[in-house]
């Protein structure tokens, strides 16, 4: 007899991997469309629990559920990695007692002893089975075929909102990227600054910000046009981008300005890396054209600690000790000079 052990996996299992991870849905908060989904499935087919599902590597995660008090499931012991090898076609097991496949089944052999399952697979465009929208219910009972396709539909309607949210997604990602140099534009930077100064003062870690300013910018454009101007903030933010770690963020506030929001990181490390940055924007540039430019830029700096303070004042701070550092001398690095 078969065992949960008995896991089936698709052929194409990284492929189907990659396409779930894709939607950028796993261990999200609920959401009123899938809710809504979930709510017409237990309503139309009078089922005392219904999911919408995502299979992922290891766990069956829930994005919906109703009449289950758990987040997810390991995959073993998942009916939906069963149904999901067939995608075109809903899965139901009329008595899950009575079938090899799951008699052995922990949900099925203990409680809360599930005796019905259907799922309909949730399908991408590309055909590569998601997860499942399944209903299930704690007594035998049997599913006519004008259900099965009632079920698929609800499936076919978990896709469209998968998309249209994957859609939205896409459009915010366009309204928070610099259309140039593709790193992050100042609405970008502004609201993840906000959200890391949060996270800063919960987890009393450390969070510096840089602010920067490009030296010999202006001459660049003066001399070989805007165009070559427009490849050289290219190739900054290429430079800056490979400086940074992931969890940092990177954005052009506009013209030849720049700024980074440092995760976790105290003034040492922010001023070694602005050393780094000084250095590394000083190398030649070629240009397409033919010609190489060199500019040069000037770094401020301003520490969050301890006490309480404002994204705007912090984001001034670092600002103040940009003009310091152009002040100064350019191509220069500075720390404000008073810690939050």
């Amino acid at each position: 007899m078969s065992t949960p052990a008995d896991c089936p996996f698709p052929e194409n299992e990284p492929l189907r991997l990659q396409a779930v991870r894709a939607y950028a849905i796993l261990d999200t908060d609920p959401e009123l469309e899938f809710d809504a989904l979930t709510r017409l499935a237990s309503h139309t087919f009078s089922a005392p629990i219904a999911v919408v599902a995502m299979l992922d590597a290891d766990r069956l995660w829930f994005k919906s559920k109703i009449g289950l008090d758990i987040p997810q499931l390991d995959r073993k012991i998942a009916f939906c990695a069963h149904a999901v090898m067939r995608p075109r076609e809903a899965m139901v097991v009329p008595d899950l007692l009575s079938d090899q496949r799951f008699a052995e089944n922990p949900l099925v052999a203990n409680a809360p002893h599930l005796r019905f399952y259907a799922g309909a697979p949730i399908v991408d465009p590309a055909g590569l089975a998601l997860g499942t929208i399944a209903v299930i219910d704690t007594q035998p009972r049997s599913f006519s075929n004008a259900q099965r396709d009632a079920l698929m539909d609800l499936s076919t309607l978990v896709v469209t909102a998968l998309q249209a949210r994957r859609r939205a997604m896409d459009l915010q990602r366009l309204a928070m990227t610099d259309y140039l140099t593709g790193v992050g534009n100042r609405a970008h930077f502004e609201k993840a600054l906000v959200a890391e100064l949060n996270h800063s003062i919960r987890a009393g870690t450390p969070l510096t910000v840089l602010c920067m300013d490009l030296d010999g910018f202006k001459s660049v454009n003066d001399t070989f046009g805007h165009a070559a101007g427009d490849e050289v903030l290219c190739v900054v933010s290429q430079r800056l981008s490979a400086l940074i770690r992931q969890e940092d963020v990177l954005a052009r506030l506009g013209g030849d300005e720049f700024a980074i929001v440092l995760r976790s990181a105290d003034q040492t490390s922010a001023t070694a890396l602005a050393q780094r940055i000084v250095k590394t924007v000083r190398q030649t540039i070629p240009l397409s054209a033919g010609q190489t430019v060199q500019i040069g830029v000037s770094v401020g700096t301003a520490t969050h600690n301890d006490s309480a303070s404002s994204a705007s004042a912090l984001l001034a701070r670092a600002d103040k000790a940009l003009y310091e550092a152009k002040r100064e001398s350019r191509g220069r690095s500075d720390a404000s000079h008073q810690q939050s």
